[in-house]
């Protein structure tokens, strides 16, 4: 058997550390603007914290900011390539950024390290769907729906894409699961898709 490789350690910089356990406290006490000053400061002492630059694009993010949040995600995911969280950050930044070619190969390297994580399933659809990739949103909304089944959100997305697909049938089988469970939402997607035929699912609710 040979020899292990000498394993690197890097030394704790207690400076960036006090900033960031700062951040976390105003973070939990939802004051995200000093929390993400504490957090600048931090990377100031430490531009590797990786956890510093995780949590300050999540806030950036957060706060419709995707320009700054972008390249601290690219930092992080550079530094931790097999955290499938940061993946899916970087794949609702580039979303929300209007960049959806690139936000699907984000999307698909998170599913591929945690296959279970619906979210990204559902930042998927989301993608395909925007880029009229019509067969591949439907496979990623299916996964959302089947991981999450009472999460109407990812159903009533599935429900306009097969719209779209003109599939007259599965809107009409996702607006009668919808109204089993969320109603609301069903109503939503009845609306939508402008399916007066199914109109009487939902007809005593208010608006």
């Amino acid at each position: 058997m040979g020899a292990l490789a000498p394993v690197e350690y890097r030394p704790v910089n207690m400076d960036a550390w006090r900033h960031y356990l700062r951040a976390r406290l105003y973070r939990f006490l939802k004051r995200p603007e000093p929390a993400i000053a504490e957090l600048r400061a931090a990377l100031r002492h430490d531009p590797e914290f990786v956890r510093a630059a995780h949590m300050l694009a999540y806030l950036l993010a957060g706060r419709g900011d995707f320009s700054q949040a972008l390249p601290l995600l690219e930092r992080t995911i550079s530094l931790r390539p097999r955290d499938a969280g940061a993946w899916y950050n970087l794949g609702f930044a580039r979303d929300r950024g209007n960049d959806p070619a690139h936000a699907i190969d984000a999307f698909r390297e998170a599913v591929r390290l945690s296959p279970r994580l619906d979210q990204a399933w559902y930042g998927l659809g989301r993608c395909h769907a925007a880029l009229d990739q019509l067969d591949d949103a439907v496979k990623a909304f299916e996964e959302a729906a089947r991981l999450q089944p009472m999460k109407g959100h990812a159903w009533y997305e599935l429900g306009l894409v097969h719209h779209r697909r003109h599939d007259a049938d599965q809107v009409r089988y996702i607006a009668e699961h919808l109204n089993r469970f969320d109603r609301h939402t069903a109503r939503k997607l009845i609306l939508e898709t402008q399916r007066t035929d199914l109109a009487h699912l939902v007809a005593d609710l208010r608006t």
